[in-house]
């Protein structure tokens, strides 16, 4: 198996000094950043810009046939989103400095620190990637098609809204950010992040884990590993999850619920790319895409002081944002079909035919738990029929036992209701008016599932209909 390397497109070294170009190499694999190809030979640079994509390029300044300024100049013109780096001799600020006027990126001079020349490449490679993500996006969201919707078989929509998520991911995949998923509970946010995954072009596995309850100890172990003798009961070497999700991808869902002492940890891992097992004091590498996940608003943590604020916009370089399903209800006939035809098959039954009416009721619930609870109502109510057209009782008890009485939404102020926004209370008579009709408009038109909605009988709604005239 062929090892990813990091970045995806490789960073170019330019300078006639052979030994620089290897020195500086070995210090750029030495944290993480693998894929590099070499050059002493300025003339060549263009031809090499033609023939493959680059992410940055490092350019001497004093280099014999092409100077590092005119190649500047030209890498510039045709080549407008290569982050370019100029290093320099001690003597020679002042031209990097004019060099920096012509569109280079950053200058260092060749006796500088070597974090400090490392960093400087890592940020225009981060600059770089965020580039080509500006360029794919445009260009994905212009043609609005997918170029891989086998990528998101599993999801079953055709909902506009989630069609605009999927061309964000087809062109954001493909980078070594991570990538923050968010949305409620029973979203589908591990179907999202196998997506990313499976268009990453990563050859390794995905390997999805729950961090909820997991402390520091036992988070660091179970990403890092550890070497034998770490600590009591250590009598073998373990190797962690990123370790196993080698040029593959790791979901780490309930990230909201990691402690402060994981966050920091996770924070350098996210800004190195390296890691320490416990018990060992030698750096690993990791090139593993990272995915995180949460229900939780990461942003009123941040500002409670649950979660860093660091963190927090390291997590989110890429943020997916899945809409809940009360807010995608034109995916629901779809849904129903399709864990109709997925329940028949489990319990043995023949997918059955099922009344029009089905539908609309089912438009009236709210769906807390989303698509996981609508896959369970749906695989109940599958269990316990008979015949040959499908009950709506199922539906209509269960929406009645979670629905009939749950909270009103929440207002400002302890104490408030519905109505206080309004500046003039309406009368009973209005208020009832009012409610039966906001039914009726919600049933669409269904007297039935309207008076379901209302807790009265059919009766009782006909008999508030003939006294409104």
């Amino acid at each position: 198996m062929t090892k990813n390397l990091y970045p995806l497109l490789p960073v170019l070294l330019v300078d006639d000094e052979d030994a620089w170009l290897n020195s500086f190499g070995l210090t750029l694999r030495s944290v993480g950043i693998t894929n590099i190809i070499t050059c002493n030979d300025s003339r060549k640079v263009i031809d090499i810009l033609r023939d493959q994509g680059v992410s940055v390029l490092v350019l001497d300044l004093t280099m014999p046939h092409l100077t590092g300024d005119e190649l500047l100049a030209l890498v510039v013109k045709d080549h407008p989103d290569i982050p370019v780096i100029i290093i320099t001799g001690l003597d020679q600020v002042e031209t990097a400095v004019s060099c920096m006027k012509l569109g280079a990126y950053d200058f260092f001079t060749k006796v500088a620190e070597q974090n400090r020349l490392t960093a400087g490449v890592r940020r225009a490679i981060e600059l770089g990637i965020l580039r080509r993500e500006n360029s794919s996006l445009k260009e994905h969201f212009f043609a609005d098609t997918l170029k891989n919707p086998e990528a998101f078989s599993a999801i079953v929509t055709h909902n506009k809204g989630m069609y605009s998520i999927f061309q964000y991911i087809e062109a954001i995949a493909t980078t070594c950010e991570p990538v923050l998923i968010t949305g409620e509970t029973g979203v589908g946010k591990e179907l999202f992040a196998q997506a990313v995954h499976r268009l990453s072009k990563k050859s390794g596995e995905f390997i999805a884990i729950n961090i909820a309850g997991l402390d520091d100890t036992m988070l660091s172990d179970t990403l890092f590993g550890h070497r034998k003798g770490a600590f009591s009961g250590a009598d073998l070497n373990r190797k962690g999850l990123l370790a196993t999700a080698a040029d593959g991808s790791l979901l780490l869902d309930e990230i909201g619920d990691l402690g402060q002492g994981a966050q920091i940890k996770l924070l350098r891992l996210l800004q190195e790319r390296e890691y320490y097992p416990l018990g060992s004091d030698v750096a690993r590498a990791t090139d593993v895409r990272m995915i995180f996940a949460t229900h939780q608003d990461l942003e009123s943590l941040q500002d409670s002081g649950k979660f860093r604020r660091d963190l927090f916009f390291r997590l989110r370089t890429h943020h997916v944002h899945i809409p809940p399903l009360r807010e995608r209800l034109d995916d629901l006939p779809l849904l129903l079909d399709y864990f109709l035809e997925d329940a028949g098959n489990k319990l043995g039954k023949k997918k059955p035919t099922y009344p029009r009416e089905l539908l609309i009721l089912l438009g009236t619930y709210h769906y807390p738990g989303n698509v996981r609870e609508f896959q369970s109502m749906v695989f109940d109510a599958l269990s316990k029929h008979q015949g040959r057209t499908l009950s709506m009782d199922v539906f209509k008890d269960y929406i009645n036992r979670f629905s009939i009485g749950s909270e009103l939404p929440q207002t400002s102020q302890p104490g408030d209701t519905v109505f206080a926004v309004l500046d003039r209370l309406p009368t009973l008579k209005e208020s009832g008016r009012l409610l039966v009709q906001e039914a009726l408009n919600r049933a669409q038109g269904n007297q039935v599932i309207a008076a379901h909605m209302l807790g009265i009988t059919r009766q009782g709604l006909n008999w508030r209909l003939k006294q409104e005239g």
